[in-house]
């Protein structure tokens, strides 16, 4: 029988022995990861962590039928949303009145609401033509989906007025009898915002901050920047425009300047569905610099640690008329903007955040709009090469009729605006995770296989949101592991109610650590829910609840894939 004495020595022993092989363990593995940069190691332990997760989650794999893919694309008239999801900012208030569709930096409310104020005042002010009192209706409307109404057909104004008169050339060059009538109701220009340390230091080296060389600093990747959709923003219209005036003056479309631009797209870590989304990145400290209006820039206060320089095309709200207006209506026009130019309203505008950098002239040259339609399909094959997307559905009980028919209906259209380069899979949840479409590329095999796989989900059982999302992470680094150069993308279409599985917490460091960012599409949803989710790396959080579904996901399609 062993005495005290013996015991202890036993003790001593075994703990000995024990820090021993704690010692032995640590030297392993510190010498094993002695060589990796700090990055490898990261997402080394994310994938160690992922895989700890999987384990506890039921994964089935289901085949589905194909379903034969009607290649005509989507015209926008059928997307587009009644013009009633546009409630006129001010409606007219005699029988001989305008329309007018405006920029929303400028039909809104408050400071955003600079022609509103002029609309009231004009509809206020007894004007008269022929002896008949006159009104204007206004709605305020993105410039980008302005243009797509008119030029479909959809809804047409009488009078158009967006940020910039690239939207104007691109609908003259669709064929819409369009007129400019007026070339600036009140200035504004794009800019390009930088933080001032990132400032000085561009200063430093290249003399001066201009479009030409913010362009040379990202493509030698000195510089984290973003920009916006130029499918439907306006100053994220105008840099693509100005990006390949850079590479090539005398011709935007030339092999040089597509070269070029491929090569600046490459080291670009945002390309935003939103300017919130935007923002939201600049926020987090992702970025450098991103784009935005003055007049934006001028009313966010939060953002002034960002310091503005103008470029490309000027944004002074350019008036055309549309179509054949009559004598009459032509007058009203002509009274309006005459109106708008009063000393009080352009007082007004000032205030309101307008009319800065008034003595800033483009260097950019006369772009038609023939031209600018091309270098919006350009930047779309160019602008995101390798990406690697699996959309994540929600199946379960509480997506059972118009929530998961929506979501199906959004997703057979929206794939028309998914190149055919990228890589795509799906998965489907409920209580378990179904993986209905391994990834492979978006070919017209694949997406018959996709359109298949949506035709046939059903909804029933509990709400395992993390788990499918989890599951969606780990085809990706599987994917990832055969090609490092994929650039990954997660579609979370949910209501946002989890009730089984995994956590948000579970996996959050996980997909913050691998970068790769999810956007959620929200039907019948807990919108703030899934704006957690999309906030892990900046993406951005959609409302389905509205019939536009479609036409935004058309627009973070192209922004995206």
């Amino acid at each position: 029988m062993l005495n005290e004495s013996n015991k202890k020595v036993i003790l001593k022993i075994i703990g000995a022995a024990v820090v021993v092989f704690l010692l032995v363990y640590l030297g392993i593995k510190l010498t094993t990861d002695w060589d990796k940069p700090p990055g490898e190691i990261i997402i080394e332990n994310a994938n160690e962590s992922l895989q700890s997760v999987i384990e506890d989650i039921d994964v089935n794999t289901v085949t589905h039928s194909k379903v034969p893919v009607d290649i005509t694309p989507i015209h926008p008239k059928d997307i587009l949303p009644d013009i009633s999801k546009y409630p006129p900012q001010v409606n007219n208030s005699t029988p001989s009145y305008i329309e007018i569709f405006s920029s929303t930096e400028k039909a809104g409310i408050g400071a955003d609401g600079w022609l509103t104020e002029v609309a009231r005042d004009f509809n206020n002010a007894g004007i008269k033509i022929d002896g008949k009192q006159v009104s204007v209706r206004l709605r305020g409307i993105p410039s980008g989906e302005g243009a797509d109404y008119i030029t479909s057909g959809k809804y047409l104004p009488d009078a158009y007025t967006p940020s910039n008169e690239l939207w104007g050339e691109m609908i003259i060059s669709r064929g819409v009898k369009a007129e400019l009538v007026q070339k600036r109701l009140a200035g504004n220009a794009a800019g390009i915002l930088l933080t001032k340390d990132k400032k000085d230091e561009l200063v430093n080296k290249y003399g001066a901050i201009n479009t030409r060389t913010i362009i040379e600093a990202v493509a030698n990747d000195e510089l984290d920047m973003g920009y916006t959709n130029p499918f439907a923003s306006s100053t994220g219209l105008n840099f693509l425009i100005s990006a390949l005036y850079t590479f090539d003056s005398s011709n935007l479309l030339s092999d040089k300047a597509k070269a070029g631009f491929e090569s600046f797209q490459a080291n670009i870590p945002v390309v935003a569905y939103t300017t919130l989304q935007m923002r939201e990145s600049a926020r987090s400290g992702v970025l450098d610099g991103f784009v935005l209006e003055y007049q934006t820039y001028a009313n966010t206060p939060d953002i002034r640690s960002y310091e503005f320089t103008p470029f490309g095309t000027r944004h002074d709200s350019p008036m055309y008329a549309i179509g054949e207006l009559s004598q009459e209506k032509m007058e009203i026009l002509n009274e309006f903007v005459e109106f708008s130019q009063q000393e009080k309203y352009q007082t007004l505008a000032t205030e309101y955040g307008f009319n800065g950098f008034n003595e800033y002239q483009s260097e950019d040259g006369p772009v038609s709009g023939d031209v600018i339609i091309q270098a919006q399909k350009l930047w779309k094959e160019k602008k995101n090469v390798n990406i690697c997307a699996v959309f994540v559905a929600d199946v379960s009980g509480s997506m059972m009729g118009e929530p998961l028919n929506n979501l199906k209906d959004s997703l057979l259209k929206g794939q028309y605006y998914i190149s055919e380069d990228n890589m795509v899979g799906m998965v489907s949840y409920s209580n378990d995770v179904n993986i209905d479409l391994p990834i492979a590329k978006f070919d017209l095999d694949q997406r018959a296989l996709f359109a298949g796989a949506v035709n046939d989900l059903q909804a029933g059982g509990g709400t395992a949101t993390f788990d499918g999302i989890a599951v969606a992470v780990k085809m990706i680094q599987d994917q990832r592991a055969t090609d490092p150069n994929l650039r990954p993308i997660i579609f979370v279409l949910s209501d946002g109610e989890t009730n089984r599985g995994h956590s948000l917490n579970d996996i959050k460091y996980i997909v913050e650590d691998l970068g790769i960012p999810i956007y959620t599409i929200g039907y019948n949803a807990d919108i703030p829910a899934l704006q957690a989710i999309s906030s892990i790396n900046e993406a951005a959080s959609i409302n389905a609840d509205t019939d536009d579904v479609v036409y935004k996901l058309g627009n973070l399609f192209n922004a995206e894939m």
